[in-house]
């Protein structure tokens, strides 16, 4: 198969950016406050009914967001944000490319730096946010994002065909779709782009899916069931983050709580009640997001759906952040355990102290009475 250098790809770059809104999104009273509509999950013939959100989030559309890329100057992006009811927001921005592969390379590795991006995103849903404060439970805007980037190209979208058989297309550009995955323009090493096409999926032969950690490659139609997969998978390391790095700053304060405790001269004096039962309340509300957040969508089984999660689950790490999340909550777990304990000696050595008083005063009072 040949190529000429300047020949034309035709596609779209799908950009999602993932925010958290609150600890809860009321999704009936969002669904009042802003015109929108709930968002049923695509399917085709091979995904199966069984797959679908619970519950099922609202889609919002957005007016068009101006971004400046490289290759591509000012644009409008396409956009709407899809909103779970676990608190959390994603920003869809669709933008159509019309470029040789070389400017598509330079435009890839623009991407790196997406603070930009993030921001136009951000400033595109500030206004839905404000409609549907009075929804959210506990709103707090987190400054923390997850983005991801897919590159979604149409079998047969040049004049040569290319990529018409994406396994052929992949073997003679291997280098440069590992540089669209890897956000990366300049040259790689052998081993990094074998590392960086090493989890791939075809379901047919007219169509690919190569995922990395910060981008894709796509080459489908109608895939739009892939890319809500794609988002939900780029939110929901979002969420493990957030609820990684709260855990983390309440488990500091439960640190600074202990060690006074263990110092002090009278430790029965000290009124730790509330902080105990903020802990317990951690416990129990970090429980619930991480429960609501892996199964809002059961993407399990060898559906093909289900194997291009896996295969996203895995560059994302996934099961390190689950496991990094279930260690925090045993540390939980036993910190307010601990408390607990302390809590219940203190008052024990109270109740002591206060038999102590009662005998001793008893055995005193027949000789001052005298």
């Amino acid at each position: 198969m040949t190529e000429a250098p300047t020949e034309l790809l035709h596609g779209t770059l799908h950009i999602f950016v993932a925010f958290d809104w609150g600890d809860e999104i009321d999704l009936e009273h969002a669904g009042r406050l802003a015109p929108g509509a709930l968002l049923t999950f695509a399917r085709r013939p091979r995904t199966p009914a069984s797959i679908a959100f619970h519950p099922t989030p609202w889609r919002f559309r957005l007016a068009a967001v101006p971004i400046e890329l490289p290759e591509l100057g000012r644009v409008e992006a396409q956009a709407e944000a899809t909103v779970f009811d676990f608190g959390a927001v994603s920003v869809g921005l669709h933008l159509p490319i019309t470029l040789d592969r070389s400017r598509i390379g330079r435009l890839a590795g623009s991407l790196s730096d997406c603070a930009a991006i993030v921001q136009a995103a951000r400033s595109g849903v500030t206004l839905l946010h404000e409609k549907l404060l009075p929804a959210i439970e506990q709103p707090d805007w987190s400054p923390l994002s997850e983005e991801y980037f897919v590159f979604h190209f149409l079998p047969g979208a040049t004049a040569s065909g290319a990529p018409e058989n994406p396994q052929a297309f992949l073997q003679q550009w291997a280098a440069w779709t590992a540089g669209l995955v890897l956000l990366e323009e300049g040259p790689l090493a052998e081993s990094e782009v074998a590392e960086a096409l090493r989890l791939r999926l075809s379901y047919a032969p007219q169509d690919l899916f190569v995922p990395e950690w910060s981008a894709a490659v796509l080459v489908d139609r109608e895939c739009e069931e892939t890319l809500q997969m794609v988002e939900f998978a780029n939110m929901q390391l979002l969420e493990f983050r957030h609820i990684d790095r709260r855990i983390d700053d309440r488990l500091a304060g439960a640190y600074k709580l202990i060690h006074p405790l263990t110092r002090s001269w009278l430790p029965f004096w000290r009124m730790h009640g509330r902080q105990l039962r903020d802990l317990g309340e951690l416990r129990i509300e970090m429980h619930e997001m991480f429960e609501r957040t892996g199964n809002v969508l059961k993407l399990v089984g060898d559906q093909y759906l289900a194997r291009c999660y896996k295969l996203l689950a895995t560059r994302f790490h996934l099961a390190e952040w689950e496991k990094n999340i279930g260690d925090a909550l045993e540390v939980v777990q036993g910190t307010y355990q601990v408390l607990s304990d302390q809590a219940a000696s203190l008052r024990i050595e109270l109740l002591e102290a206060i038999v102590i008083v009662l005998i001793a005063f008893e055995i005193i009072m027949p000789f001052l009475r005298k």
